[in-house]
């Protein structure tokens, strides 16, 4: 069996933004030779993910809305409170961001077949930054197969 591993980075402009990164994915299946096998696409973060999803904006911002009303960046979390916890003194307020992180998953797993990757038709890889803003995110991505 063979594998291929390498990373991608990912910058985030929003407090909490949803980037499509299917074409980067594609192009490692395709620069990996593997013909069918598996690719497991990983956040190395607490407060991002990797979810699969429809690319259509208004669902975009329809899932902004539902996650911030399920964990609220208004409300106050035990974890922001940085004085009673060791942290640095420029620690972010992210409660919030790790409350929503718990509905998600830091992780995706996609066939291989034929070189390419099995998605539906309207399927697209996301990275979802919780706790963004001018933020560089890490992204591993491995590759098993033939």
């Amino acid at each position: 069996m063979k594998h291929y591993n390498t990373a991608v980075s990912v910058v985030s402009d929003e407090r909490l933004q949803f980037t499509d990164i299917t074409k980067k994915i594609r192009e490692i299946v395709k620069k990996s030779n593997i013909r069918h096998g598996i690719v497991n696409i990983y956040s190395t973060h607490t407060t991002s993910c990797i979810r699969v999803n429809e690319n259509e904006s208004r669902l975009i911002y329809d899932f902004k809305s539902f996650l911030e009303k399920l964990a609220p960046s208004s409300e106050s979390y035990r974890h922001d409170d940085i004085d009673k916890r060791d942290c640095p003194p420029d620690e972010r307020i992210n409660g919030h961001s790790h409350c929503k992180s718990l509905l998600l998953s830091a992780s995706e797993t996609i066939p291989i077949t034929n070189g390419k990757l099995e998605l539906g038709k309207w399927q697209s890889i996301f990275h979802v930054d919780l706790d963004g803003g001018d933020r560089k995110r890490n992204v591993i991505v491995k590759l098993l197969g033939e």
